[in-house]
């Protein structure tokens, strides 16, 4: 049996309770050690197997899931915050299908959810923004046409761009020729959660030389938005005292 797990966002209780619980009883972990805290290792057994995916390749990993699977072992594939968010988990799983391995998936905190715990962020404020866009810049896993920043820029919702902080300067472009105005509050979140994270709030025309300033060059998240100042919404409607729910009745004002 594999359990495809997600890590969460990088700090070590930030894992699910399930996903804990299925390190702790794994007989092999194959974890993403490039991505992965691997304080998360403490919670395996002293007798279990450990991979680092980071060196391995896709056959190398189906490999040692197929020799766990013939040992009767239960293998955890540990992947970095929500696997099903560039996870790159249903390739394996197609694999595992075609070779008859069980297998089943355990959620986990995506980048995006610790990024707005760490700044406190609403991504879906009333009379701002009601959606949130998860999105990257092409680099060599390539991204539809129809998915362009630029097109998603059009919509002004929330938006949260991984993969991309190689690319700031030309994600700051197409975000602008997408509609977004030079001024629209931007954060740039390294390692959301981790111990070593870092937080800046700027605009999208002074993202790329944020980034500059304080070094940072990878695994980071930008989010972009008016959601970010958190300026000029609307109170929801949910709590307000002229308001009827299921559980209780509006108040005369």
């Amino acid at each position: 049996m594999v359990y495809f797990v997600g890590a969460g966002t990088g700090a070590v209780d930030l894992i699910t309770v399930r996903g804990m619980r299925l390190l702790e009883k794994a007989d092999v972990i194959i974890y993403a050690g490039s991505l992965v805290n691997p304080e998360l290792l403490q919670y395996a057994n002293k007798d279990c197997e450990i991979h680092d995916s980071a060196k391995l390749t896709l056959e190398e990993i189906l490999i040692v899931m197929q020799k766990a699977e013939a040992e009767g072992k239960i293998t955890v594939r540990l992947h970095t915050g929500e696997p099903s968010i560039y996870g790159a988990v249903r390739e394996q799983m197609d694999e595992l299908d075609r070779l008859g391995i069980s297998y089943e998936s355990c959620p986990g905190v995506s980048a995006c959810f610790g990024a707005a715990a760490s700044l406190n962020l609403e991504y879906t404020l009333p009379g701002i923004s009601q959606s949130l866009i998860i999105t990257r810049m092409e680099g060599r896993t390539k991204v539809p046409e129809k998915e362009s920043i630029e097109s998603f820029a059009a919509h002004q919702a929330s938006m949260a761009i991984y993969l991309s902080t190689g690319m700031l300067k030309e994600l700051s472009e197409k975000l602008v020729a997408g509609g977004y105005r030079k001024e629209t509050p931007t954060a740039l979140v390294y390692k959301a959660t981790w111990p070593e994270e870092e937080a800046y709030i700027c605009t999208i025309e002074t993202l790329y030389d944020t980034a500059k300033e304080h070094g940072i060059t990878k695994t980071a998240l930008v989010l972009v938005g008016e959601i970010i100042t958190h300026q000029n919404y609307k109170k929801s409607r949910l709590y307000a005292a002229d308001f009827s729910t299921e559980f209780r009745q509006a108040k005369e004002m």
